[in-house]
């Protein structure tokens, strides 16, 4: 199946699950230096940052330029949305320059008013819903050292936040079973869970994260407070205090478990220094994934990369 033009990459469910596995091939196929195609010769990639990162400013910026194109970053003091014009209207104009959009910011509804309007693909960088490049890399990372994920258990623990709901979206997606161990109060999206469920996915939500990491073939979790919720530390940490991976919880997954952290980690948080840095963890192969999979993803929506089996 060949992408159509203009489509965008919003979150998961917006790839089939027939095209998640082509698109999967495709980036191992990066991954193992197998693909040697220039799809994104003569084109640019403009970047909208509401938010600071590291991983995906320098794996979507490399990406582009290993596919033969060019990556704009443009932040809010070199953009004119950081001084209040509308992403309608940022939207209406960048079509007019590049052939790609990937934007990372707070409201999701900004992102869908960018792809709305832009007559060019839009990708998903990140927003405070979904961040469905990064799952789309653990994914991947699972597939490198475990196999097939739809044969295997995830426990999620921590907070119910935008990595949360794009596994639910990818657990409903692909059928493997999930278990979200969060503290009452920080559940993930309800609108993502009433979906999942309405799909007969297996997701559950729990409040022992011991429960959740029994048995699991992987073990994930992210930073208690992410980027704007600096203020409600001091109460997330109480909130979350008993649901660090630590080795004791890693004892309680399955022997061959793997861990997982979309990063930055927060060692003595949410994770002990004794999983993030110990045998178990695939935490740098997964950072690298976002490269071989948002590449993967570039070449398919804007260079017309067939992602046939």
């Amino acid at each position: 199946m060949t992408l159509r033009p203009h489509r965008d990459f919003l979150s998961i469910p917006d790839f089939s699950a027939a095209e998640l596995e082509q698109l999967f091939q495709l980036a191992e196929r990066m991954r193992a230096g197998r693909y040697h195609g220039q799809p994104l010769a003569g084109k640019t990639l403009a970047m909208i940052f509401n938010k600071s990162s590291t991983r995906t400013r320098v794996s979507f910026e490399v990406g582009a330029l290993q596919l033969g194109g060019h990556a704009i970053f443009l932040s809010p003091r070199d953009a004119q949305l950081g001084r209040g014009e509308k992403a309608a209207d940022t939207a209406r104009v960048l079509s007019r320059y590049v052939d790609g959009i990937m934007v990372r910011t707070f409201a999701h509804s900004e992102l869908e008013e960018i792809a709305a309007m832009a007559d060019v693909p839009v990708i998903d960088g990140l927003t405070d819903l979904h961040h469905p490049c990064q799952v789309l890399a653990d994914l991947l990372t699972v597939r490198q050292h475990i196999g097939d994920i739809a044969s295997h258990r995830v426990a999620w623990i921590g907070d119910g936040n935008n990595m949360a709901n794009s596994w639910i979206d990818a657990a409903a997606h692909l059928g493997f079973e999930l278990t979200l161990a969060c503290p009452r109060g920080y559940d993930p999206d309800a609108a993502t869970i009433a979906k999942a469920e309405a799909v007969g996915a297996r997701v559950r939500v729990v409040r022992d994260p011991r429960e959740a990491a029994s048995g699991a073939h992987v073990v994930t979790t992210d930073v208690w407070a992410s980027m704007g919720q600096e203020e409600e530390q001091g109460a997330r940490e109480r909130a979350f205090a008993g649901f660090q991976v630590d080795a004791a919880m890693m004892r309680l997954a399955a022997p061959s478990a793997i861990f997982l952290h979309c990063l930055p980690a927060h060692r003595g948080e949410e994770v002990a220094a004794e999983v993030i840095d110990g045998p178990q963890s695939r935490v740098w192969d997964e950072a690298e994934n976002r490269l071989h999979i948002q590449k993967a993803i570039m070449a398919a929506l804007m260079g017309g990369e067939s992602i046939e089996g």
